[in-house]
């Protein structure tokens, strides 16, 4: 392959990346499927093809399909028994960001919601609010008419829009003091006050630390405020599954706010917030080191500053 279609290739990898990553919820499956589109590109006749960005948006979008629909990804994928990997603000997987609904196509909160509609659902929603094609595009990149394309979005739009905790755009400054102050709760063991602080339909969902062989849910404030003592209140035990003492953080994690558990430089868990009304919506805690491995990378090359908690 000529060094003009190598640079043509990568001129649109991060877009091509993020694309895949709204799709599937995994960074490293992402990476795999715009790797997987390289070889395709490579072994193309390539002058035949007009339109090289809509050329590989089509193949990306289709290798993401295949592996949604494959029997490994229904098992590993399983309806309420999934969650995403949890990206640091910055990652360029995150982008597009510069619209609400391309902002909120990426989060934790959405992907997971994501997981509920069908494989062609959600490739119609993502393409169309995050990337913004039109119909017609779609049409073309899915392989269906230009009206299936229309319902396909709308469905996926109410579904997520029904389903979603928490209300639009939330200032970043507001919901991270909602964060410190949820998190200073929970270190004090001021249960009431957690109470206080969730939303009357609020979630928790945890893989348990990475260890959970199904996911932790946790429904009614009441409940979630005694797993959320019980998970912040350290132990022996904690610390040394942890390998140490963890500081806790607060950092952006996919566009929300998130206590991010860090012993020495490496990442060991984190806890994401969604946040409306001035309460806590939802809780989504991740501890499964391949689930943080983007995330550990990232956060090597951050600069973090100084902890809320230095030493848990």
């Amino acid at each position: 392959m000529d060094s003009a279609a190598i640079d043509r290739f990568e001129a649109g990898r991060g877009r091509l990346a993020s694309l895949a990553y709204r799709l599937l919820g995994s960074a490293a499956d992402a990476e795999d499927a715009v790797q997987d589109a390289f070889l395709r590109w490579q072994a193309a006749d390539r002058g035949r093809i007009e339109a090289p960005e809509a050329w590989l948006t089509k193949v990306v979008t289709n290798l993401c399909l295949d592996r949604l629909r494959s029997a490994q990804a229904r098992h590993e994928r399983a309806v309420g028994d999934w969650l995403p990997e949890p990206l640091l603000e910055g990652d360029p997987m995150l982008g597009p960001a510069d619209t609400f609904e391309q902002r909120e196509s990426v989060s934790l909160a959405v992907l997971t919601l994501m997981e509920r509609l069908s494989p062609v659902e959600r490739a119609a929603y993502v393409l169309r609010e995050a990337f913004s094609y039109s119909h017609a595009e779609i049409a073309g990149i899915l392989d269906i008419t230009e009206s299936a394309s229309q319902q396909h979005v709308h469905r996926a739009r109410r579904r997520v829009a029904a389903e979603r905790r928490g209300g639009g755009e939330v200032d970043p400054a507001a919901a991270r003091r909602i964060v410190e102050e949820f998190l200073a709760a929970a270190t004090s063991g001021r249960t009431e006050r957690l109470v206080a602080m969730l939303t009357a339909d609020a979630t928790a969902v945890s893989d348990g630390a990475g260890l959970a062989r199904r996911l932790l849910r946790h429904t009614t404030p009441e409940r979630i405020a005694s797993y959320v003592r019980a998970g912040f209140k350290p132990t022996p035990a904690k610390r040394r599954l942890a390998g140490g003492s963890p500081a806790l953080h607060i950092a952006l994690v996919n566009g929300s706010p998130a206590v991010v558990a860090v012993v020495e430089d490496r990442v060991v868990g984190v806890v994401a917030f969604e946040v409306g009304d001035g309460k806590v919506a939802s809780l989504r805690g991740i501890g499964a080191a391949g689930r943080l491995a983007r995330l550990n990378e990232a956060w090597r090359r951050h600069a973090p500053g100084a902890p809320v908690i230095s030493a848990w």
